[in-house]
């Protein structure tokens, strides 16, 4: 039996969840808000795919196997989950993030335009931030520079991200990463003012 909050305690903060086309610079963006604002608070995905160089489980990435995965969607622990570029899954763990609201903590949650949809149909009062490239040009740039993907493997993302370009309207809040630091202050002081 739930009981009401005292008087004067705080309710639950809104999750914020960000969203935007590939190579757009999510990732550097999250990690950035990891190192400077310690406050807030980042839901860690589960994923198919292999590490990334440099990049450390259950800090980055839960990496776990097909078959987990498959077991952590069928006993209900995702709360959204999706096939990326046609090869590896990604889902949200709904535990850390449902711990992380009752604590009321500022909680960001970094996914693909799919998961984003998905949240927004369990999750509607969440605030739904796209995250926009300064250009298309930029954001080719981006893509290319990464140099971890090969030529087909870009293709593919290009054509994605054009596709992904064009839901920026479903989003709550538009934030162009032009500048690191500049798009993490403001995407924190918006998390604050929710």
């Amino acid at each position: 039996m739930s009981h009401p909050a005292p008087a004067g305690e705080e309710r639950p903060r809104r999750l914020v969840v960000l969203a935007g086309p590939t190579a757009v610079g999510k990732g550097t963006l999250s990690a950035y808000v990891r190192d400077h604002f310690p406050e807030v608070w980042l839901s860690v995905s589960a994923t198919t795919r292999a590490p990334r160089p440099g990049e450390v489980e259950g800090k980055h990435y839960h990496f776990v196997d097909a078959a987990e995965f498959a077991r952590m969607e069928q006993a209900g622990e995702l709360i959204e989950s999706a096939v990326v570029h046609g090869r590896n899954h990604y889902g949200t763990p709904r535990g850390p993030v449902e711990q992380a609201l009752g604590d009321h903590k500022m909680a960001l949650l970094e996914i693909d335009l799919q998961g984003a949809r998905q949240v927004r149909e369990s999750m509607p009062e969440a605030l739904f931030v796209f995250l926009a490239p300064p250009s298309w040009d930029e954001l080719v740039r981006r893509l290319v520079g990464r140099g971890t993907e090969d030529e087909e493997e870009r293709t593919r993302r290009l054509e994605t991200a054009k596709v992904e370009l064009a839901a920026e309207d479903e989003f709550d809040v538009t934030i162009v990463n032009d500048d690191v630091r500049r798009a993490a202050e403001e995407l924190v002081s918006l998390m604050r003012s929710h």
